[in-house]
């Protein structure tokens, strides 16, 4: 008897890991174990979602309001997976709000009994909402196209009664306040010592990031073939953090540039990242097999192998910086030993003078190491300030991203003729439940049209609203009608919403989770004097359903998305901001111009899929490529800058940034100037008396370098005449 209920719960134990007959080693996972076995931080979200959900609509039926079921739908809206993304969401809901209340009485009152004016206007401000949410990033962009769809709510409540549209919009701005007090009281019940917890998972982050990275260009120093892909795949990862990062600012409550901080270490990891990936240009390009690079790499290596541990221990950062700079000055060493052995070698008539190339790129694979541990230490720097706050402090630091204005306008182009064709349905065939198909109209265009690929979103969208209409339809007609206290009611709506909230932190099915728990309430419809008849719920619930197809179908017909297209007007403008690197006055700063290239790299690799294409392999590496490409023309100009260089030098190098400032991609004229400044300055190296000018030159030789050999490996995906395409 007692062995039965432990045999039990080890076949339920199989549910997570169930392996079905496949392949030996293979391993597969039911496509329920999210909702039979979910994790705890999953359930903790359904569960206390579900509490805020249904505490909002008891109160909302308690202040006899007009349609409690917008105070859950709020809920839900604002919920997220941490507790900093749900303040933030909050926050600029509330922001969103008050500007579709208020441009809702203003189009209401200016066009009242005037439907051909009325609903330009509307698809005019949706538009341009749509248009501009696709231009910011997180809950900033959330806020422009709620001001839209929050208007398009208000307004079309408003058409048959405009004389009462300001009581209309201070009782839906009531429901969305209601909604999100709820949210955040019971989430900050179940979230104690808020500020030192964000303050932890940023410093977690940091670390884990710098670790990566560090350990992936000690792969790349001992000369790991597969170093290279494994290091292009950390991109991502990295401006997820710093997304992460805003949030975790806003738990920490009042604080001092913590954030700032944070973000400059990631953006000095991501160029320590491309330094990383440039010394491996280096090693093949040069001549590498010298004993004392070989020791000093294997220094740095170990030490690169080493830092995961000593961020994990009790290790002070002064000593890894300690460590760090008697690295840098054993380089600084090895390059001055150099000079001294070329110059008395060129005295000395016995003396083998065929080393001096070899001891020139020796020097520049010192020097390149050099500046990739001054990466390696502004990191650090940055990392140890991030973890305490300074008195006194005003350090700003905020990262640029990739803007696609020709996407921001098709999602504008989208939204009003999805409103104008709405409201033109409407208007023609007199639908009586026309309005509520309007809304939701606007709140899927709303919701996804600054998604970068919106078609896969919706389709998922209308699924997850099916769902919610077959739930709903169940409680509707076999549930709720026996039911007369508030207590059944939450009772009755629990379960349905915590396998709602459950399926939200599922990857496969958090769209559908969005549809599913935003509607159900909505389905619902749950009232104080009595319920809704069977006709009015299929009425309300088909115009719903026909809402969201609608927009769907506008998703797909009108200017749908490309992931072609997109990757083309990407490289057009990876070559426009290569030209602007080479011209622009001031010169551009090195974190603009990485944040905005790991921005590209990460649409990439979310448009890759599973498995990615040759063509998306070509284009992230062709990517990579780019961005280090501009960082070393970023270093010519700023070495430029100094006025160091002799002026033939010079004038070799002010040809290659005239060159790359008329930048096209073809015929190799840019990379043809680069190896002829490389020649160039060899030869003036060798000759130069002036040591600090040798050093010099030494730089910009290992600029030129990387610059030439990418320009020439990528020439096919640099050429944005034409499609690229992998072959």
């Amino acid at each position: 008897m007692s062995a039965l209920p432990f045999s039990l719960l080890a076949r339920i134990g199989l549910f997570r890991n169930f392996r079905p007959l496949d392949r030996p080693g293979s391993q597969r996972v039911l496509p329920l174990a999210w909702l039979l076995s979910p994790s705890p931080s999953a359930l903790r979200f359904a569960v206390c979602s579900t509490i805020a959900a249904l505490l909002s609509l008891v109160i909302a039926m308690w202040m006899e309001l007009d349609d409690p079921q917008w105070a859950p739908m709020t809920v839900w809206i604002v919920a997220q997976g941490s507790r900093g993304e749900s303040l933030s969401k909050a926050r600029w809901r509330l922001v969103g709000t008050m500007g579709g209340v208020v441009m809702s009485i203003t189009v209401i009152s200016a066009f009242n009994q005037q439907p051909w004016l009325f609903f330009p206007a509307l698809a005019l401000w949706m538009g341009g909402c749509c248009m501009l949410a696709t231009l910011v990033r997180n809950f900033r962009s959330y806020s422009l196209v709620l001001a839209g769809y929050t208007t398009a709510i208000i307004a079309t409540a408003a058409i048959p009664h405009p004389e009462n549209i300001f009581m209309i919009a201070m009782s839906r701005a009531t429901y969305i306040v209601l909604g999100i007090v709820c949210e955040s009281t019971v989430a900050g019940l179940f979230a104690p010592n808020l500020a030192a917890t964000a303050r932890r998972n940023m410093r977690d982050k940091l670390r884990t990031a710098l670790s990566g990275v560090s350990e992936s260009v000690a792969s790349l120093l001992s000369g790991d073939n597969e170093a290279l892909v494994r290091s292009r795949a950390m991109f991502a990862p990295l401006l997820s953090i710093n997304d992460q990062i805003e949030f975790s600012e806003v738990e920490m409550g009042p604080h001092g540039h913590e954030g700032d901080h944070a973000r400059a270490a990631l953006a000095a990891v991501s160029v320590l990242l491309s330094r990383g990936l440039g010394m491996a240009v280096r090693l093949h390009y040069v001549q590498t097999d010298q004993p004392v690079f070989r020791e000093t790499a294997a220094k740095v290596s170990e030490f690169l192998t080493s830092l995961p541990k000593s961020l994990n221990s009790d290790i002070h950062v002064h000593e890894l910086l300690r460590g760090l700079q008697l690295l840098r000055a054993e380089c600084h060493q090895k390059i001055v030993d150099a000079l001294t052995q070329e110059i008395g070698n060129a005295f000395d008539i016995t003396a083998d003078h065929d080393q001096i190339p070899a001891m020139l790129d020796g020097r520049i694979l010192h020097n390149a190491l050099d500046e990739l541990l001054g990466e390696l230490e502004q990191a650090i720097r940055e990392y140890d300030a991030s973890q305490h706050f300074i008195r006194g402090d005003h350090f700003r630091f905020r990262l640029q991203s990739h803007t696609d204005q020709r996407e921001a306008c098709y999602n504008g182009v989208r939204a009003m003729v999805a409103i104008t064709a709405s409201g033109l349905i409407w208007e023609c065939t007199a639908w009586s439940d026309g309005l509520p198909f309007i809304t939701f109209v606007a709140m899927v265009c709303g919701l996804f049209a600054t998604r970068e690929n919106p078609v896969v979103a919706t389709t998922q969208f209308m699924v997850g609203g099916l769902w919610a209409a077959v739930v709903a339809f169940v409680l509707v007609f076999l549930i709720l009608p026996t039911q007369a206290d508030y207590e059944i009611l939450v009772a009755t709506l629990a379960l349905p919403m915590i396998a709602g909230g459950l399926a939200a932190r599922n990857a496969g099915t958090a769209l559908h989770s969005a549809a599913y728990t935003l509607l159900l309430p909505n389905f619902v419809h749950p009232l104080n004097q009595g319920r809704v008849n069977e006709v009015a719920w299929f009425n309300s619930t088909i115009a719903i359903l026909l809402g969201v197809f609608f927009a769907v179908l506008i998703f797909r017909a009108v200017l749908p998305f490309s992931s072609g297209a997109e990757r083309w007007r990407m490289r057009r403008a990876i070559l426009r901001d290569l030209r602007t690197l080479a011209s622009a006055d001031p010169v551009p700063l090195t974190q603009d111009w990485i944040a905005r290239n790991i921005d590209r790299f990460s649409r990439l690799i979310r448009h890759a899929g599973p498995t990615p294409s040759p063509t998306i392999e070509g284009c992230l590496q062709g990517t990579l490529a780019a961005m280090t490409i501009g960082l070393n023309v970023i270093r010519l100009r700023t070495l430029l800058q100094r006025n160091q260089i002799p002026p033939g030098s010079r004038r070799a190098l002010e040809i290659v940034m005239t060159r790359m400032s008329h930048f096209t991609g073809r015929y190799g004229h840019t990379a043809h100037a680069a190896r002829v400044a490389t020649s160039i300055l060899r030869r003036q190296e060798a000759s130069e008396p002036n040591i600090a000018t040798r050093i010099e030159l030494t730089r910009a030789i290992t600029y030129l370098i990387v610059v030439s050999h990418e320009l020439d490996a990528n020439a096919v995906f640099l050429d944005a005449s034409k499609p690229f395409k992998a072959t």
